[in-house]
């Protein structure tokens, strides 16, 4: 399944490589990689390959869940269509309470006393799927397991998940899409070894050594 991911996101251009004009994350991190998975539901047939993917990843882990939610926004499509083929309630979590109406973060029904599984389009430093977390296990929620089609892998993510008591599990890694990326032409062995150097410290990395 992971490579079929992989391969999946880079056909439609949601995983790309811009090594000599590196994008800027929110964070300030610079990144020669960017991860667009907003544009697959543009792209029914790779869409299937996700939320198929997501079907078959809950299966092979014995994932419990009451409730699929879904992180506002990049993350609610994929939680809502699961969520439906999967015959289960859904609900989404805003980044901030509205300000208007119920004033409520999450959105969709109660979560009290239910087994509630996220997923997420991307993590990259974590912050916004375990603030996304914080948010319904403060609702009464019981999560434990959060799903995304991919993470970057950076080492403060893996302990910000570990130290939130919290399973990250991803579709698809870095590994498999540098190796068919290097299949499809897409990236060179030389620069994929870039990418996995700015994965390891994407805080100091220099795209200029």
């Amino acid at each position: 399944m992971s490579s079929s991911v992989a391969w999946t996101l880079l056909e439609i251009g949601a995983v790309g490589f811009s090594l000599k004009k590196p994008i800027t994350f929110k964070s300030g991190i610079l990144s020669p990689v960017y991860v667009d998975n907003r544009i697959l539901p543009y792209h029914p047939a790779q869409w299937h390959v996700i939320i198929d993917g997501f079907k078959a990843l809950i299966a092979e882990k014995a994932l419990p869940y009451d409730v699929i939610a879904g992180v506002a926004v990049g993350g609610v499509p994929h939680s809502s269509a699961l969520a439906y083929v999967l015959g289960a309630p859904s609900v989404f979590v805003r980044k901030e309470s509205k300000e208007h109406g119920k004033a409520q973060r999450i959105e969709g029904g109660a979560v009290t006393g239910q087994r509630v599984l996220l997923i997420e389009d991307m993590v990259t430093t974590g912050g916004s799927s375990l603030d996304a977390v914080e948010a319904l296990r403060s609702a009464g929620a019981v999560v434990t397991d959060v799903c995304a089609i991919i993470s970057y892998g950076f080492p403060e993510a893996v302990a910000a998940f570990q130290a939130a008591d919290v399973h990250l599990h991803t579709l698809t890694t870095f590994d498999a899409i540098l190796l068919s990326a290097d299949m499809m032409g897409k990236l060179p062995a030389t620069e994929a070894e870039v990418v996995r150097g700015w994965m390891q410290n994407p805080r100091g990395w220099n795209p200029n050594l």
